[in-house]
Formats: structure tokens, C-alpha cells, sequence
């Protein structure tokens, strides 16, 4: 068969679900017996998500092959149970340094290069790779943004210039908002009209209407929708605000989508398997799950003006979701401010509320004496914890002053004349830092793992080599290390080579584990990790 290719574009507004609806797509298509996979097109003109804002931009995905992706390359991974590597990720910047690059090694031949057709040309080069690499039937395709943005206008060209070359195995998808405004009380639908109109200006028309509001569509408005955009009224879905995010596919699949695709990719039917029952076990038990775990997230990249944003540790909040799942509970995550600690110490007391509490990764020095003074309380009270690359890295800091007796113990990135730095920077970022050389640069992606059989990681990974996803540029200063293990500092896990410490332990703790990767990306839903599955069995047995 042709390879088939989906574009996910949205209408009206940002932020309501495209990416669960591009993984969405691709999972009912997969339940019914082909292969799919997922790109994500970012129009910005950064290289990669690595250098952007995690509070403006949200979490830095890292893909298995080292590369700083949009954090919906995590929702295509954590619905399709695969792997998605580079290839799958672009952005505008990404796209134009190729052709500029081309251009310089003429690769052109001499031709004028130029923003129409070069550009959109590349795009689609990129869409093929991508769905040859990873050996794909179908293709679905996330533009981010909303339409009629500009930024999103080539990107759009080139999903017209493939629906033109093969308009029999190219289909429109528009997620579009249907807002109900309090004043008026009716569902609205003249704004995903315009939507519709809008991408119509660009040559193309939506095959499907995906129409998210907080209620259900009902049949006036499918009606509405169907003769003012011009489509059949078995391609308008209902798509409504969902209790978890994971109940989105089985919406779709309740509403038929994956037969509509399968018509208008003019796809044989294929027998289906069992994928999306194992979903549905999984969704009702979430829905049935009542006893609550608190986990706390001791952070800074909460607050965007007055709101409260947690799309910075998206994968952590995933995770911890998982896990406590696995032991049918129902997480409550609670938010606490590393910030707060340095103003006001007596706050730590919250911390006792926490069944478990986790010390995500972040970088730079603002709120990290807040972090250490968390982490210290938790030890202190035997509070199951888990910190996370920089949550590592202040772990062995706390450990190194009140256990070791180095008062001022610290880290290069806080301090870089300090005198007792346990944590310093890796020899080969050393150079880059000092040139400014910073995207793309960190160690970044899956590095092998040996794990000490005596550990508490060992007893949760049930297995001595791992393979786990980094994103740092300072490691454990192997100068300490004798002394701090002198000291009680459990080394539960190194490289192969024994010259990188991964993970730490505190054996007189009931859970007390840092890792210098990040767990969390490589969680699953009906897989979670194995140290998110030892903290909430640790906080299980807290609670007790």
C-alpha cells in the first residue's frame, strides 16, 4: 500500500489538545492493525526546544538519541508504548539551517534558493524520512500553532503540495474550539467556521473536524458545522473535556474515528487487536481508583503571571500518575515552592502533608537553597524522596553538609570558585560553557547504566544494566566519593566504566534515591517506571 499521511492542524485557539489528539489518531489507527507513527512541526526558529523557557515553552522532551524536542513527542511515545527518535521533530529553524546548509554545499546545483518552493520542499522531504525510518503505513503529522498564524503558512504549503502530488493518501485533521460562553449559554460554532475558512485560504480543506468544547456536540451544532464547512456530517467528532487524557482514544473510538479515517485513506479493514481493550482496563481503573497519595513536586516553574502552569514537569506528573495507578491510588500532586523555603523556613513543615516527594531536574542557582533545605527535611523525617538529575545533584550537596560535614559543599553551576565543589562540571562541556556553546550541547540522550545489586533501584529495575535519557552538563566530582560513601552514601548505580555516578542512595532511609537521568521520559502507562513504582510503594508503606 501507499504510505498514508494525516496533518493535525488546529482552529481558534492554542493549547486544547492537538498533541493528544495526534497520538489519539495514531493509536486507534495502530488498535486497528497498522503501523503509525508521530511528527511534531514546531514553528519557531529554534534549532530545538532545549534553549527555550520551561515555564513559557513547557518541558524539554529528550528522545533516546539525544534530541531536545517539544514535550508532545512524550504523549506520542506514552500512547503509542514506542520509542520516537529525532527524525519525527522539526522546527522552522531546523528546516531552513538544512537548506541554507544545502545551499552552501551545492546541493542546489546553482539554482536561486527561495523561502517557496525550497522550504516546503524540505518539509516534505523531512515527512518521508520520518515515515520511511520508522517503517510507518501512516503518518500523522502535528503543525503546532493554530491556523492563520503566519508562522505556520509553510509548513501548511507543504501538507498542500502533498495532498496535490497524492490526494488519495494525504487527509486534513482540524482540532478546533467550540467555546460556550457563560453570557449566552449556547455553544458556539462561528469561530471554528473561520477556522475552517482560514485554512481554506491556504488551499486546503479538513477532511475531519475534531470539536473540542466542555460539553458533548450535539446534533444542531454537527448540522451547523457540517453545511457551513462544507464537510459530512460523520466527519464532525465530538471531542469534550475529559476526567484524563488517556479517555480521549476511547472517546474517539466511541465516535467512530478510526472508521472515518480508514474510509477517507481508502484503507482495507485489517483484523484488530487486543491494544485497545488493555486501554480501556487500563482507563476504568483510573476512573475506579478512590484511597489518595500525595506527591509533592518541590519546583520553580510553576507560575506564569498569576497562574499556575505545570506543563514544566509534564513527564513527572505522567510518571507519578503511572505508578500510583499501578497500586490503585489516586495521585494528588501538590506544588511547592523551593523559592518559599529560602523566604520563609517554618513553611517547611508542609512537606509532612507529602506521602513522597520528588525533586524534579531544572537548572540555575534561583530557589536551589530551598531545594537543599526540602531535601534535607524529607531525610530528616524519613520521607520517601526522588530527585531528578539536578534533584541528584542537590541530594549528594545536602548529604556532603549535614552528613559528611563539608559545610560548604556546593555545585559548579552554583558556585564556580567554591572551594568543596561535589558536584562540578563534565570535561567535555567544560570548552562549551566557556564559548557559549550551549544548544545541543549538554550529554543528552540514553547512556547505559550498572546498577549495585544491593541497592533499592536494583530491587525496583529487577535487572543490573539499564539504559536511561540524560540532559545535564555537571556530574558527582569522583573526588568525594570515597568520603561520602565513607560517610553512609549508598552509589546504587555508574557507567559502565565506573567514572559516572547515575544514582544515589541513602541506605537509613526507607526510599531516598536521586538519579542523574531522568526516569520520568521513559514512563509508560501500562508500563510504569521502576524507581516511580518505588517511591509510591515506599509512600504506601509511609502512610501506613
Amino acid at each position: 500500500m501507499n504510505k498514508k499521511y494525516i496533518f493535525v492542524v488546529g482552529g481558534v485557539m492554542s493549547s486544547v489538545g492537538k498533541g493528544i489528539a495526534t497520538a489519539s489518531c495514531a493509536k486507534i489507527l495502530k488498535a486497528k492493525g497498522y503501523s503509525t507513527t508521530c511528527i511534531k512541526i514546531d514553528p519557531y526558529i529554534n534549532v530545538d526546544a532545549g534553549t527555550m523557557n520551561p515555564t513559557e515553552h513547557g518541558e524539554v522532551f529528550v528522545t533516546d538519541d539525544g534530541d531536545e524536542t517539544d514535550q508532545d513527542i512524550g504523549n506520542y511515545e506514552r500512547f503509542l508504548d514506542v520509542d520516537i527518535l529525532s527524525t519525527n521533530y522539526m522546527t522552522t529553524g531546523r528546516v531552513y539551517k538544512k537548506v541554507i546548509e544545502d545551499e552552501r554545499n551545492l546541493k542546489y546545483k546553482g539554482k536561486c534558493v527561495e523561502v517557496v518552493p525550497h522550504i516546503p520542499m524540505e518539509v516534505v522531504r523531512r515527512i518521508k524520512d520520518a515515515s520511511t525510518k520508522t517503517d510507518s503505513e501512516i503518518t500523522v503529522i502535528e503543525i503546532g500553532g493554530t491556523v492563520g498564524e503566519y508562522q505556520n503558512v509553510l509548513f501548511l504549503e507543504a501538507a498542500r503540495m502533498m495532498k496535490t502530488e497524492n490526494p488519495d493518501d494525504v487527509i486534513f485533521v482540524m482540532v478546533s474550539y467550540l467555546p460556550i460562553p457563560k453570557m449566552v449559554g449556547e455553544m458556539k460554532t462561528k469561530p471554528t467556521q473561520s477556522a475552517v475558512r482560514t485554512l481554506n485560504s491556504s488551499g486546503i480543506q479538513p477532511n475531519v473536524l475534531l470539536c473540542r468544547s466542555e460539553k458533548l456536540l450535539d446534533e444542531k451544532r454537527k448540522e451547523k458545522l457540517s453545511i457551513f464547512c462544507n464537510l459530512n456530517k460523520k466527519a464532525i467528532i465530538s471531542a469534550p473535556d475529559a476526567d484524563s487524557i488517556y479517555d480521549v482514544v476511547l472517546n474517539f473510538k466511541n465516535e467512530n474515528l478510526d472508521e472515518r479515517l480508514i474510509e477517507l485513506l481508502n484503507l482495507e479493514e485489517r483484523q484488530s487487536s487486543n491494544e485497545l481493550k488493555k486501554w480501556e482496563n487500563f482507563a476504568n481503573k483510573v476512573k475506579e481508583v478512590k484511597e489518595e497519595i500525595t506527591i509533592g513536586i518541590v519546583g520553580k516553574y510553576f507560575k506564569t503571571g498569576d497562574y499556575v502552569l505545570s506543563d514544566s514537569y509534564i513527564s513527572v506528573i505522567e510518571a507519578i500518575k503511572h505508578a500510583a495507578w499501578y497500586y490503585n491510588k489516586k495521585p494528588i500532586i501538590k506544588w511547592l515552592y523551593s523559592d518559599e523555603y529560602e523566604k520563609h523556613p517554618e513553611k517547611l513543615e508542609e512537606l509532612k502533608s507529602c506521602d513522597g516527594v520528588i525533586v524534579p531536574g531544572g537548572f540555575g542557582t534561583r530557589g536551589i537553597e530551598g531545594k537543599i533545605e526540602a531535601i534535607s527535611y524529607v531525610r530528616k523525617n524519613d520521607i520517601p524522596f526522588l530527585g531528578l538529575c539536578y534533584g541528584m545533584q542537590l541530594a549528594t550537596i545536602e548529604f556532603a553538609r549535614n552528613i559528611a560535614g563539608i559545610s560548604d559543599a556546593t555545585t559548579e553551576e552554583m558556585d564556580e570558585d567554591g572551594k568543596n565543589r561535589v558536584i562540578n562540571t563534565m570535561k567535555d562541556q567544560i570548552n562549551k560553557i566557556k564559548n557559549g556553546n550551549y544548544g545541543g550541547t549538554m550529554r543528552l540522550g540514553a547512556y547505559p547504566c550498572l546498577l549495585n545489586k544491593n541497592s533499592k533501584s536494583f530491587e525496583y529495575y529487577k535487572k543490573e544494566n539499564i539504559s536511561e535519557r540524560h540532559r545535564h552538563r555537571y556530574e558527582f566530582n569522583n573526588e568525594y566519593r570515597k568520603l561520602l560513601e565513607e560517610k553512609g552514601l549508598l552509589i546504587a548505580g555508574t557507567s559502565p566504566d565506573n567514572n559516572l555516578v547515575e544514582i544515589i542512595e541513602n541506605p537509613k532511609n526507607k526510599f531516598f534515591v536521586g538519579s542523574q537521568f531522568h526516569p520520568e521520559l521513559k514512563s509508560r502507562p501500562l508500563n510504569p517506571h521502576s524507581l516511580f513504582l518505588g517511591l509510591i510503594n515506599a509512600a504506601l508503606k509511609n502512610d501506613e
